[in-house]
């Protein structure tokens, strides 16, 4: 079995617009970007579902708590993991 590839948002952003475009076809940009077609489509799809909350100024907000929300707890618990360490290093 293959290693499997974490893609960034970044990444599937670039293709889904790439296939927007339509001037490559959905077999060349399988090539291209070494990612299933059933996987762009799919990332086609969700972007073309969710398009109208770019404007949605509330859920915009809401996006932004949750990623410094998310931000913080990460944070805390790096922290949490170094102080562990040098409590036992202290011991």
């Amino acid at each position: 079995m293959g290693i499997r590839r974490k893609l960034t948002s970044e990444f599937k952003l670039k293709v889904v617009l790439e296939a927007l475009k339509e001037r490559s076809t959905l077999a060349e940009l399988t090539v291209k970007y070494k990612v299933a077609g059933t996987q762009i489509t799919t990332w086609k799809t969700e972007f073309l579902n969710k398009a109208e909350l770019v404007f949605d100024t509330k859920v915009m907000v809401e996006n932004e708590d949750a990623l410094e929300k998310e931000r913080l707890f990460a944070t805390i618990g790096r922290l949490q993991h170094e102080n562990d360490f040098l409590k036992k290093k202290l011991m």
